[in-house]
């Protein structure tokens, strides 16, 4: 179908709310017509009651290919991710090879061009993210990569760091936007053999702890290279109250600082893991709820720029291995949403500003997702009911893996549709393709 209507729904973005109803030209994959009565479409879907907003936009996603297509592929990632209501994701690059080469970068592209939501490839920001020699960062820019980051090791070289943030600073590229190292905060001299939280809990349970300092050291590291270079850096996954004390009193300095935090680290205490539950571990390893109230609290007053998933899956072998043995992390983009309207007590504006227009800005995306909804703008939209409630099943995940620690909570506010560049992707929840 080439034209599709919104109908009856309350239109809220960057501009504010209004009642209106939206046309979608997948055609020319852009907003045709915004106004009241619209008619005359090739399909129409009643949205009274719902809200349409700019797509969801994830800075920080997993997608496993290439390398480990058992657990995620770029297809079934994008499904996942359109379920969730996003139309763009970022995919980090401790792929199988790793994502610091043209030749995978123009792979991961290849592969995303059938999608469905954009995919953005990161690439590394050492060879092989082995923290040695910097990747060619500046080829792979001029592929369209914009955001370079060692995720799952962090760049452990203060030098080396420094070099990276000014080359980064230093490059130009021609369509105005900027380049972004993101660093996995966490020095591995004081986290290694930790497989979770060092505590109370960490001590009952008999299992080895990553100490709050060891991602602090490493946030207040390159807070001090951002001062020292002027160079932009996006902490990754803020999991602790000093993390996050520490990027506020930069920001308040005007340092060039941004930050994202994972809905696990907003919910989830380490409290979680008593069972052993492999699906509760996770890196950087859930805190202590003094730690949840903080990263709460920075996503409040926007110390904390963004909600980014950290959606990391796994197979359902991996997972069934004993909690020191089994790999970190859990999917999270079907439910972000959710468990951010459920638990944090934001407006839907607010959740559009940390979960669409701020990641789009920062990732480099604020051409086409993000923005207003306005017409001659590409059609990148969610249509969500803030107030259905329902209960999340793994049995009912789009994607190839089911390691989320969500099981059986119950939740408020769902999307319930996905457009993404004008074509419906997700409708009544499900996805169309």
């Amino acid at each position: 179908m080439s034209t599709t209507a919104l109908t009856g729904g309350t239109v809220i973005d960057s501009s504010g709310s209004r009642q209106v109803d939206v046309l979608v030209d997948q055609g020319t994959g852009q907003i045709a017509e915004i106004g009241t009565g619209i008619s005359g479409a090739d399909r129409t879907i009643d949205v009274a009651g719902q809200t349409i907003i700019p797509g969801f936009v994830d800075l920080h996603v997993h997608l496993r290919q290439p390398g480990n297509e058992a657990a995620e592929t770029i297809e079934s990632g994008s499904r996942a991710a359109a379920v969730g209501g996003f139309t763009a994701v970022v995919a980090m690059p401790n792929t199988t090879p790793c994502t610091d080469s043209a030749a995978v970068v123009n792979e991961i592209l290849a592969f995303g061009r059938t999608a469905l939501c954009e995919i953005k490839p990161s690439a590394a920001i050492t060879i092989g993210r082995d923290g040695e020699a910097l990747a060619p960062m500046g080829e792979l820019a001029g592929l369209g990569v914009r955001m370079f980051t060692d995720d799952g090791t962090g760049v452990q070289d203060a030098q080396l760091m420094r070099r990276a943030l000014e080359y980064a600073d230093s490059m130009v590229v021609n369509d105005g936007t900027n380049i972004v190292l993101s660093q996995h905060c966490e020095v591995t001299a004081l986290s290694q053999g930790g497989v979770m939280h060092e505590g109370e809990w960490s001590s009952r349970l008999g299992l080895g702890g990553q100490p709050s300092e060891a991602e602090e050291l490493m946030v207040m590291r390159d807070i001090a290279l951002a001062r020292l270079t002027g160079a932009r850096v996006h902490m990754q996954h803020l999991s602790t109250a000093g993390s996050v004390a520490a990027v506020r009193a930069a920001k308040a300095a005007g340092y060039p600082v941004t930050a994202e935090a994972a809905p696990h680290h907003f919910t989830l205490t380490d409290a979680a893991c008593a069972d052993y539950d492999t699906c509760f571990k996770v890196h950087p390893p859930l805190r202590t709820a003094s730690d949840v109230e903080a990263v709460r609290a920075g996503l409040a007053d926007g110390t904390i720029d963004v909600i980014a998933t950290d959606h990391a899956p796994h197979t359902a072998d991996a997972k069934e291995l004993p909690f020191d043995q089994a790999p970190p992390g859990m999917v999270g983009l079907e439910t972000a949403f959710a468990i951010a309207n459920t638990e944090l007590g934001l407006s839907i504006e607010q959740l559009v500003q940390v979960m669409s227009s701020r990641p789009a800005e920062i990732g480099g995306l604020g051409d086409r997702h993000g923005g207003p909804i306005e017409v001659g703008r590409p059609a990148n939209l969610c249509v969500i009911d803030a107030d259905e409630e329902w209960t999340i099943d793994r049995a009912q995940l789009a994607g190839l893996s089911s390691n989320t620690p969500f099981h059986g909570k119950n939740v408020r506010g769902r999307v319930r549709h996905t457009i993404f560049s004008g074509e419906v992707v997700v409708l009544d929840t499900k996805p169309l393709r």
